[in-house]
């Protein structure tokens, strides 16, 4: 009865359907379903309210009826095509073409499933065009960002995709393109820091390397918003900021050193003002009191890093001179700050020194005398313009100033020392009661004591002063400055034993006290990197030093201010480990000349005792257990003007000076070492890039590259070792270099090829020439593993070179290390091309008799390369096996062959009958039953 029911149930609902009434008829349709249980009548009721579904758009419900008809019969082609429709109305194209795909199959005459295949093929690869859409891209990230309404991680996920976006050139055009820079403005005028801060990256990936973009993205954004963006209290905002305009600086100025042809070159004739512009709003946010710290800070890393010249070798310093006269008396206002008068402009610990590092740059950058002259009245002028006898600030902004100019261009600093009123003023402030003005003409005393000459001018008239300070004083910081400028005058005989300024012992007194309060964590940072600055000087005594490295936690109380915020201390550090290491350069002692200077009654520097090598070892073990490493890894990142070309030096200098046992490497790389000293080999002075670089070879040479220099910073390492290998460096550089580099180039075929792209085969072949052993054997190992590269081979190949014959040469030296390393590589050579097989017996009449002394040769290493490049060459060609065969060798080979293979001789005696097999098979020889 029920299957009777279902059957006029479905008929009823056809007539619905006729009758396009598809509600009616879905219900008949569904109530038919409960009643039967016969597939075949189940799946054309599904099938048939699938229909309806479609009639009435519910496409999910449509889908899911066809799904169950196709689930009882798969080749149900009106189930499949239906299915087919609603997919296409859900979006679902790819679905929705299978279905109508494996209904043309069933039924491939039927034009309209041939139509809908065509129409949904292209329906996909338009949405596939449209998804994949960079524009799309762009605008769904905006509608994220700038809906209030998104969720929080969707819009992070939407900056972060930005930012990415910015900085590929595709995608930076894309943006530029659809109104980017309009939709960047609104999120700037969000003043929501994290949207702010990724318009800003943005902006930064969109200006680099682009000198058109960066002109239409300055003049849009402005300059004075994007220096009040920096100027605000939020660090991370201030340095994005800086990147900003570094990277619209780098694109004007042509730094980006890309090339600009066509449309890019025509777009924009000169940025000469632009650039003005930007230097001018720099100098101005200088002394501005609206400006942050941090933003002060950017502000002089900006103008320290893009107005003096990188190579003066260029002739033009307009920059520096439209500075000098525009902004010089601001540079100072700056540099004269003094932190505890409400008048005081923000400031950060680093401020001040940024501002002398600038004055000392602007001045170095000066081509001739009456540039210097007019850079130096403008100083006179300004500071006596500040004395005042009715008012004692300026008179101490007029001193601090004075102390800020010392530490940068010293000579400047002392010819404004000798203006009238400057060294009186010093005293006068010493003797005051304000403790605010004791401090600052202590650390200007500090600073006038840098030279001998002077400090025992200062001697003979301020240690006194300084002394009566000391013992009147209970402010901390006073006493801390007025014992640094003790110790600074008791430094001043330098590490000459013999030339001490005070009586014994009172170094180590002062040096005890400096101790002391560096391991004081009550007193501020400030004021305890006073303490440093005094063992920076009091460390020249050896018996400071060695007092100082057995003092661990005085030691790691340093280590931890040098990873602060405050990076004045770098100096200061790296100089107190230069000379707790005696990395400094020491004038070699020609006896001869000593006995003439005593005879002559003049004054022989004499070497402290534990100044000598027992002592030095001792420390830098000391100096490693207390953790130095992870503290000069933390100096080597700060990204900050502080850390100047000099300071780099005195960093490379230690990781020297730590590196030179080859057991302490591997505690230098694991505290990440390695890492830390790429930065040194790139950038600095010429003596501190060969230090680093030095240090670098040390640590490749016996350390496995994967872990000293993980990923890709392996290949960094390169260029830095290849830099060593030159005549003016001395032949220990040279030596370790090679080293390095052969273990590098034992690694993998990337870093051979990147080894062979910075061009060291030609030096590694010069070094193969050198008469030094071993260096020649060095570089016949480097070799050895750089033959397995392509286009080393290649070079061997080519003609009008004496390649092979110099490495067929070697394999006939005395030296059994040369002999290894020389037979290696032929070994591979021959092994790589039959060419080299013949034209090795070319390049030299002495060829086979090489061979055979290979193939005789006591070690086993040896004698089984030498047998290797036997079987290659009689593998070559039956012609020169023949020539083999005729000569002693064919008597060498049976001699070895005919041994009993131990353990050790496997190799050789096994290889020995490769070569009597291949004879065999030549028919050269038969074998004896």
């Amino acid at each position: 009865m029920a299957e009777v029911e279902a059957v006029q149930l479905k008929e009823e609902g056809n007539r619905h359907f006729q009758l396009q009434d598809y509600k009616a008829a879905t219900k008949s349709y569904s109530q038919a379903l409960k009643l039967t249980k016969d597939k075949a009548l189940l799946a054309t009721l599904y099938r048939n309210r699938a229909a309806c579904g479609l009639k009435t758009e519910s496409y999910v419900q449509a889908a899911s009826d066809a799904s169950r008809a196709i689930d009882i019969n798969s080749s149900d082609i009106k189930a499949l095509y239906r299915r087919c429709q609603a997919l296409e109305h859900l979006g679902k194209l790819d679905q929705a073409f299978k279905d109508v795909q494996r209904c043309a199959t069933l039924e491939p005459r039927n034009q309209n499933f041939q139509d809908t295949l065509r129409r949904l093929n292209t329906n996909i690869q338009e949405k596939l065009r449209v998804q994949f859409s960079t524009d799309l891209r762009v605008q769904k990230m905006f509608e994220i960002l700038l809906d209030e309404n998104s969720e929080a991680d969707k819009r992070e996920k939407a900056a972060n995709n930005l930012i990415v976006l910015g900085r590929e050139e595709a995608g930076a055009e894309k943006i530029f393109q659809n109104n980017g820079v309009a939709l960047l403005l609104q999120l700037l005028d969000t003043k929501k820091p994290e949207l702010v801060l990724a318009a800003v990256r943005t902006l930064s990936g969109m200006c680099s390397g682009h000198r058109a973009r960066a002109t239409v993205i300055l003049h849009a954004v402005r300059i004075d918003r994007i220096c009040s963006l920096m100027a605000v209290e939020h660090e991370e905002m201030s340095l994005a900021v800086c990147n900003l305009l570094q990277a619209i600086i780098d694109s004007l100025s042509g730094e980006d050193k890309r090339e600009h042809r066509g449309k890019e070159e025509a777009l924009v004739l000169d940025t000469k003002k632009d650039l003005k512009q930007i230097t001018s709003h720099l100098l101005d946010m200088l002394v501005s009191k609206k400006v942050s710290g941090q933003g002060r800070d950017q502000a002089l890393n900006l103008l320290n890093k893009n107005v003096p010249r990188k190579d003066l070798a260029i002739h033009d310093n307009s920059r520096t001179i439209y500075v000098v006269d525009n902004g010089l008396r601001k540079i100072l206002k700056v540099v004269g700050q003094v932190p505890d008068l409400p008048s005081c402009l923000p400031l950060t610990d680093n401020t001040r020194m940024l501002a002398s590092i600038l004055i000392n740059k602007l001045y170095d950058d000066l081509r001739c005398d009456p540039e210097r002259d007019h850079f130096r009245k403008i100083c006179e002028e300004y500071i006596t313009g500040k004395f005042d006898p009715q008012d004692m600030d300026k008179n101490l902004n007029a001193i601090q100033t004075v102390s800020g100019i010392l530490q940068g261009p010293f000579d400047l600093g002392n010819q404004l020392l000798g203006l009238k009123g400057v060294m009186e003023m010093m005293v006068a402030l010493c003797g005051s009661e304000r403790e605010t003005d004791q401090l600052v003409a202590v650390e200007a005393l500090i600073h006038a004591s840098t030279k001998l000459s002077r400090a025992t001018f200062i001697i003979t008239n301020g240690v006194s002063l300084l002394k009566q300070i000391y013992k009147t004083t209970k402010n901390e910081k006073i006493k801390i400055r007025t014992l640094v400028g003790l110790c600074k005058l008791g430094s001043a005989g330098g590490t000459d034993y013999g030339l001490r300024q005070f009586a014994e012992g009172s170094t180590e007194k002062l040096a005890k006290q400096c101790r002391k309060w560096l391991c004081n964590t009550s007193i501020d940072t400030r004021t305890r990197r006073w303490a440093v600055e005094g063992l920076a000087y009091l460390t020249l005594d050896a018996d400071v030093k060695d007092d100082f490295v057995q003092d661990i936690p005085a030691l790691q109380a340093m280590f931890e201010l040098a990873k602060t915020s405050d990076k004045t201390i770098l100096y200061s550090v790296a100089t107190t480990l230069v000379n707790c290491t005696n990395s400094y350069d020491v004038k070699e002692v020609i006896p001869e000349l000593v006995q003439l200077a005593k005879f002559s009654k003049q004054h022989v520097p004499e070497e402290h005792p534990k100044d000598k090598k027992d002592f030095i070892d001792m420390r830098v073990k000391r100096l490693l257990k207390a953790g130095v490493i992870s503290a000069l890894a933390c100096m080597v990142k700060a990204d900050s003007a502080i850390l100047t070309d000099q300071t780099k030096e005195l960093l490379a200098r230690v990781f020297l000076a730590l590196c030179d046992n080859p057991k302490d490497r591997g505690t230098i790389v694991a505290q990440g070492g390695g890492k830390a000293l790429i930065p040194l080999a790139l950038e600095g002075t010429d003596v501190g890039k060969v230090k680093a670089a030095h240090t670098l070879a040390k640590i490749a040479a016996v350390s496995n590259p994967d872990i000293a220099f993980p990923g890709e910073r392996v290949y960094e390492v390169v260029r830095p070792l290849v830099s060593l290998l030159d005549t003016q460096r001395d032949g220990l550089q040279n030596y370790e270099a090679l080293l390095g580099l052969t273990n590098l180039s034992g690694r993998s075929d990337k870093l051979r090829q990147k080894i062979f792209k910075e061009r060291a085969l030609p030096d590694i072949e010069n070094y193969m020439f050198e008469n030094h052993d071993q260096l020649r054997q060095a570089a016949t190992e480097c070799m050895c593993n750089m033959v397995l590269h392509k286009e080393v081979q290649e070079r061997f190949l080519a003609d009008g070179n004496d390649r092979l014959k110099l490495v067929v040469l070697l394999c006939g030296e005395d030296d059994d290390k040369v002999q290894n390393a020389a037979a290696g590589a032929l070994a591979m050579l021959t092994a790589a091309h039959k060419k080299l097989c013949f034209k090795m017996t070319q390049v030299t009449t002495q060829w086979l008799e090489i061979l055979q002394r290979l193939c005789l040769h006591d070690q086993l290493s040896v004698q089984h390369r030498g047998l290797v490049i036997a079987y290659n060459l009689l593998a070559a060609d039956a012609e020169l096996a023949k020539k083999l065969v005729e000569s002693e060798l064919l008597e060498i080979l049976t001699v070895v062959g005919k041994q009993e293979p131990d353990e050790k001789k496997a190799e050789v005696v096994q290889t020995a009958r490769e070569c009597l097999i291949k004879c065999m098979d030549y028919g050269f020889i038969k074998p004896v039953s």
